[in-house]
């Protein structure tokens, strides 16, 4: 039942056919219809409201009960989608149709939090009974202060907390968070001896944040010590997470024996069905230069996990293209359209970026338009990454008809943004070679995605003093955001006379 309600949300949130991945090739070999979480992607529209769904699943007659909704509560949040997450969570709360924890209420004023903002989460805090204040709602309160990055407000309601015998590891992890996230990296390991002082029992959390603080400001040896520390702890010990956190601290320190042993380390303690795990040890050999722990890791990967998602052939090709080998990451890119997985852009994209890192960008632009030849069609970064290739090779006919085709598919990928440099070596080159229509057309193909700079007015500028047309227009919208007329601009301006 929870599978089917959660269909019908998701269904609701975006055009079935154009969205919902239901070919058992894209994501499972599972065939039972209900179970719809192992056969589908839910990239939906989070602007469509699933109240109306909800309503309409209890007008049909259906049972909805707690442990549903907060699923779809969860899944929804592990995607970022919380404005649709609140309206769960508060639908929830107002139908009456089953017990409201303090854990539900804890999520929901989180949700409120990111959505409408720290003066309606503090609102609807204050609101509560006394009794429902617990811990886990003064834990969310505080979650939210740190994720604003307010120190004092964070600090006040930490010791509110101790006050009331609130003090979990998590509480202290967050308020290390917090020195993380506002930049004041020497007072991490303030708080974890706080912690201990307080007869708090550190987590492996605790000490991964604490570590990351020394890596972040160069403190090996204090970072090795804090490490040993924890291996001796036997209630928390060690997990593959912390030693692969090490091992990379090391590998930017330069420190390769170091982190090769940390490596060993780490995967000693993978689970050999960890894809996660695998990607990150791949990752990290592949940074160190070594081929041949990374082609072993792929193996072991192969064999030990049922299958390999997009996700581990973005990981595997891009370690590949790092070290150069493009004729092995071609022969994965193969193997990688024999899959069955779904056929996500981000993957070709990674070799795209390797030929034209290596001048090779005559032969990415014919890969990108076989693809287009057998019916796929390419995101704006495709096209924008081989656009980027031709400004580097001075080639500005074939950059601008590339960018142009990435611009005619951006209607489909809102979040595309193309560089600003690339924009304005093709725009410079455009005014000069083309008429004022086909500028004109061009810059508005990229309204929408990227904001003019100083560089693209002057650009159009220049062209529209050389046609004899009219700049008071652009002069006015350049006034709107707040680019001064320099000399070089008024220079142009004045050979209108």
């Amino acid at each position: 039942m929870a599978s089917a309600l959660f269909s019908a949300i998701l269904h609701k949130s975006r055009n079935f056919t154009s969205t919902f991945l239901l070919s058992k090739r894209c994501c499972s070999t599972d065939t039972n219809p209900r179970n719809i979480f192992s056969r589908i992607s839910p990239l939906g529209d989070p602007s469509i409201n699933v109240v109306p769904v909800l309503d309409k699943w209890l007008e049909e007659g259906n049972a909805v009960d707690g442990l549903q909704l907060q699923r779809i509560i969860k899944h929804l949040r592990s995607r970022n989608r919380f404005t649709q997450a609140l309206q769960v969570s508060e639908w929830m709360s107002s139908k009456g149709l089953c017990p409201i924890s303090s854990g539900d209420q804890a999520v929901q004023l989180d949700l409120i939090g990111r959505v409408r903002g720290l003066d309606i989460a503090e609102s609807y805090f204050q609101n509560l009974s006394g009794k429902d204040k617990t811990e886990k709602l003064h834990g969310a309160l505080l979650n939210c202060y740190v994720r604003e990055g307010l120190v004092d407000k964070s600090l006040s309601q930490m010791q509110k907390m101790k006050d009331m015998g609130f003090a979990s590891p998590l509480n202290y992890n967050n308020i290390m968070c917090l020195y993380t996230r506002t930049g004041q990296l020497e007072k991490v390991p303030g708080v974890l001896t706080l912690m201990k002082e307080d007869g708090v029992s550190p987590d492996i959390v605790s000490y991964r944040i604490c570590i990351n603080s020394y890596g972040a400001r160069s403190d090996i040896v204090s970072m090795e010590k804090l490490l040993e520390e924890m291996e001796k702890e036997r209630h928390i010990g060690s997990v593959w997470m912390t030693y692969s956190t090490v091992a990379n601290i090391y590998i930017k320190a330069g420190l390769k024996e170091k982190a090769l042993i940390c490596l060993k380390k780490c995967e000693d303690k993978v689970d050999k069905r960890n894809t996660i795990a695998y990607n990150y040890l791949i990752s990290h050999y592949a940074s160190l230069g070594n081929k041949n722990a990374m082609m072993r890791l792929w193996k072991l990967q192969k064999a030990n996990c049922k299958k390999q998602l997009n996700r581990e052939y973005i990981t595997m090709l891009g370690s590949l293209v790092k070290l150069g080998d493009l004729d092995h990451a071609e022969n994965l890119l193969a193997e990688w359209e024999l899959s069955g997985n779904c056929y996500d852009f981000r993957v070709p994209n990674i070799l795209l970026i390797g030929y034209s890192q290596r001048g090779l960008i005559e032969k990415a632009e014919t890969m990108l338009r076989s693809m287009v030849e057998k019916g796929k069609t390419p995101t704006p970064d495709s096209w924008a990454i081989i656009a980027s290739g031709y400004v580097a090779k001075e080639n500005m006919e074939k950059a601008f008809q590339c960018m142009k085709e990435a611009a005619a598919v951006q209607t489909e990928n809102k979040g595309w943004r193309p560089k600003p440099n690339v924009i304005s070596s093709i725009l410079n080159w455009v005014t000069i070679n083309r008429g004022i229509d086909e500028v004109e057309d061009f810059v508005n193909s990229l309204k929408t995605v990227i904001s003019l700079n100083r560089d693209m007015y002057l650009s159009l500028i220049k062209i529209y003093v050389r046609c004899g047309k009219e700049v008071d227009r652009i002069l006015e919208i350049m006034k709107a955001d707040n680019i001064e007329l320099d000399e070089e601009i008024e220079e142009i301006l004045n050979m209108r006379l």
